[in-house]
Order: structure tokens, then sequence, then C-alpha cells
């Protein structure tokens, strides 16, 4: 589990496409502190740990992961979200976030509104009812809160602390995001279900 409070801006080392893919990240972390077998949630996706160094880990991707993220148009010095997983006391800051991408949207447009960025992205259509008002979403791993929905498009302020020290402030018109639905909306939804 995560909180969508990104702890650290690293950059995808290098990329090996041999079974499952291989991602080398370079990070700010403490690696001496990461244990083989760690989940580290990279922009959305929660990852396991395989191999670390002094300044980088790295984790093995399946052909299912790349698929349904953004991952598989990652390459070497694509910038990547990081946190480590939640420990128990650890401060829950944002919201309870899995790892587990449902979708992948993209940014349509930005502008500045007070000293925010105002973002807004399409997400899936499947995924637009999950989206609410004042509810949570994760963007590449971010906690936001959403400010306001049209159909498949809604729109969150990004403050400047947030754009400077995630993806967030170098994405564009048309870049691509993972998208996690709030984990709250998706099993109310399942209750309401009809057999």
């Amino acid at each position: 589990m995560f909180t969508g409070i990104i702890t650290d801006l690293g950059r995808v080392r290098s990329v090996v496409a041999k079974g499952d893919t291989r991602f080398e990240f370079t990070t700010a972390f403490d690696t001496s502190g990461i244990d083989m077998g760690a989940s580290i949630c990279c922009s959305g996706v929660c990852l396991t740990v395989i191999e670390t160094g002094d300044d980088w880990f790295a984790v093995s991707v399946s052909g299912e992961t790349l698929s349904k993220s953004t991952l598989g148009e990652w390459k070497a010095d694509t910038p990547v979200n990081f946190e480590r997983a939640l420990k128990v006391g650890d401060e829950l800051g944002g919201h309870i976030v899995s790892g587990h991408v449902d979708g992948v949207g993209s940014l349509v447009g930005q502008h500045e509104e007070g000293g925010s960025t105002r973002m807004t992205f399409e997400a899936p259509k499947e995924l637009a009812n999950f989206i609410a008002t004042k509810g949570s979403i994760t963007i590449d791993g971010v906690s936001l809160t959403v400010n306001d929905v049209d159909g498949p498009k809604f729109g969150v302020n990004i403050i400047p602390h947030t754009r400077d020290v995630t993806t967030l402030g170098e994405l564009q018109p048309g870049g691509r995001v993972n998208l996690e639905i709030d984990m709250l909306a998706r099993y109310v939804a399942r209750l309401l279900e009809k057999d």
C-alpha cells in the first residue's frame, strides 16, 4: 500500500526486453535499506525490487503490466515518480493507493490558475463513472483531488511544490499517464452491481 505522496523523482537508467522487461532506475533513496522483494510504486505502478546498486534499483516487468500502463513507452532518461511502501505508523498524507493501474489517461489541457496549474485529463470511458468531484485519484502515482468532472474529462490543480517534485511538471498536452481510481469508489461500485 502507498499514499500517493511522492518521495523521490528518479529516472529510467536502462531498459532490457528479454522475457520479462528489466528496468533499472536511478534514485536518491538509500538503496542499502531496500530489501530484495520490496515494493516501490513507480509512477503509479507497484513493482518488486530484484536488485540494487549504490544509486539505483532494478525491477522485472511482465507483458501484462506493460500493456496496461505507460511503462511500455519508457526509455532511458524517462522521469519516474517513486514512493516506498507504507510501514505501520507512517503518516497517511494522501489517500490509500494500491499501485494497481486501472487505465491510461492523457493530459488534454493545462493553464495557470492563481499560483497553481489546472490540468485537465481524459480517462478511458470505462473509468469515468468512478471519478467524482472532490474525490481522490492517483495520476502517475500522485494522490490528487478531483476539482471537476465532465464525462471522461476531469480537472485537478497542481500546486507549485507538486509540479516541482513530480513528473507532472514536465507533462505536456497529449502526454499519457497511469490512472488509479479511488479504491473506495471501486468497491462501492462493485457492491452496487446487480447480479
